[in-house]
């Protein structure tokens, strides 16, 4: 597994995390409009956004004094080429058992 793609998920592993990034997903936000949702720090915030960034799943745009933090749909890819493995896997399994049933009704 790439570098990238353990970035991904762990910055997916934490739920704090996972909240931003649905948050993010439906608007930009600074590091202040990000913390006043959550009872933390705003430093404990910036550490989640960092994680976030390195994992790949945001971008940072400076903006003046302000940081906006985006959504980075292209971030998500690496994890989603890594869970292809398991579709495969289910669609091959399912596909069998349909084989198997039908052998079995005739």
């Amino acid at each position: 597994m790439s570098d990238q793609t353990q970035n991904a998920f762990r910055a997916l592993a934490d739920p704090t995390r996972r909240d931003i990034l649905t948050m993010l997903g439906a608007q930009d936000m600074t590091i202040a409009q990000v913390s006043d949702r959550f009872d933390m720090t705003r430093a404990a915030v910036k550490k989640h956004l960092t994680v976030l960034s390195d994992g790949g799943l945001i971008t940072v745009e400076a903006r003046g004094r302000e940081r906006i933090n985006r959504i980075n749909p292209a971030g998500l890819a690496p994890i989603l080429t890594w869970l292809e493995v398991f579709d495969r896997f289910w669609d091959d399994r399912l596909s069998d058992l349909k084989t198997a049933i039908e052998k079995d009704i005739q």
